[in-house]
Formats: C-alpha cells, sequence, structure tokens
C-alpha cells in the first residue's frame, strides 16, 4: 500500500511509502479502511525498503484498545512504517482502536506476530533494525541516543512494562527523564515522546 506523504515534516520517509503489501479491509460499523500486514510481508519490506529507512513502533503487549489506537494515531503522524504487536495478549484492532486512532489504522499496518522475542531478534540480525527499548532500569536517557537510521522503538504494556525476553532483545535501554512526582507516563504519550524524538533527530540531526 502506497501512500503520499507531507515532505520531510511527515517523519522520516522522504517518497512516502509503506510496504505495498499491506490490505486494505472494511471495518464493519466505523466504515473506514484498515491497514494489515503479516510478519512476512513486513520483513520483506525491511529486506528492500528501497529509499525508505525503516521506523517501526513495537507494543510488548498493550491491551488497552484506547492506548492501542492513540499509539496508531502517533504512529502515523510520526511517519511510522508499521505497529507490531505479539498475536496473543495484546489488543487487537477493534472498532474502538479505529476510532481512537482518528484515521491512523488507515494508513499504518498492524502486524501480530507469534513470538515477540523471535521477531526483534531476526530484525536485528538479518536487517540490521536497531531495537531501542524503554525501561525504569536504566540511567540512559531517551536524548542521550541516536535515534537515526534503521529503527524500531519498543515500548511494553500498561504498568508490567516489557517482558524479560523482549527487553533482552533490545539493542538499547532507554528512559524518558520526569520531572515532577508522577513515575511514568501512559504508553500512548510514551510512545509520543519517543516517535517524535526520533523524527527531531532525522529531520533537524
Amino acid at each position: 500500500m502506497a501512500r503520499g506523504r507531507r515532505g520531510r515534516s511527515g517523519g522520516n520517509r522522504s517518497g512516502g511509502s509503506r510496504p505495498r503489501e499491506a490490505r486494505a479491509n472494511v471495518h464493519s460499523s466505523e466504515i473506514r479502511r484498515v491497514a494489515r500486514l503479516d510478519e512476512e510481508a513486513l520483513c520483506d519490506f525491511l529486506d528492500n525498503p528501497g529509499e525508505e529507512t525503516p521506523f517501526l513502533l513495537v507494543l510488548d503487549g498493550v491491551q488497552d484498545p484506547h492506548n492501542l489506537g492513540a499509539c496508531i494515531r502517533t504512529a502515523e503522524g510520526a511517519g511510522v512504517h508499521a505497529v507490531v504487536t505479539p498475536r496473543h495478549k495484546a489488543s487487537p484492532v477493534t472498532e474502538t482502536v479505529v476510532r481512537i486512532s482518528c484515521g491512523g489504522a488507515e494508513f499504518v499496518p498492524v502486524v501480530s506476530v507469534a513470538n515477540m522475542a523471535r521477531f526483534l531478534k531476526r530484525i536485528r540480525e538479518e536487517y540490521a533494525i536497531r531495537c531501542v527499548g524503554t525501561a525504569d532500569a536504566t540511567d540512559q536517557d531517551l536524548y542521550d541516543v541516536d535515534l537515526t537510521g534503521p529503527l524500531a522503538v519498543v515500548l511494553g504494556a500498561e504498568g508490567e512494562g516489557m517482558r524479560r525476553l523482549t527487553m533482552e532483545n533490545c539493542d538499547e535501554l532507554v528512559r524518558i527523564p520526569m520531572s515532577g512526582e508522577v513515575e511514568c507516563l501512559n504508553v500512548s504519550n510514551a510512545a509520543a515522546v519517543c516517535l517524535f524524538e526520533g523524527v527531531r533527530q532525522r529531520i533537524f540531526g
């Protein structure tokens, strides 16, 4: 599925296409087209992205459809090529997700994978995708890490964070510095902060 983009302000894509194999499905009551992609089709794109620089959002077990929809909306605005979720213990793309995404689900394919740790290992080893995950148990700030080049931003589930094997398959772990008394952000807010820091670095260096 190809789509024209709004120049450099839209994120990391210069020409503006997502993986061609994404297929659009009409959503029953929302009457929206929902982009979907399987794991092999995504890997085909990663193997031959053309002039694109792969940019993925990986959500390890986000179960709240409102959070998933908000993450998809943010991913679309940041120019992400695909949102990756585990097949089990994660919210599917429901009517609520589509509605909350405010059109994002029409353009950003959601890829469901059977084994998240194996998927991350595969894209790191076979396609040189750097996986940067968010975690509280690190001293490295998000703003000190290079987020340019082929990248997957990895976030964990609400409350629990990333699973151990997911964390072990990240190249780097970062934290979002917090100045107030609240310890962490909602996953959709954290996704916005991380993705648009990546956009900032890709546009302004």
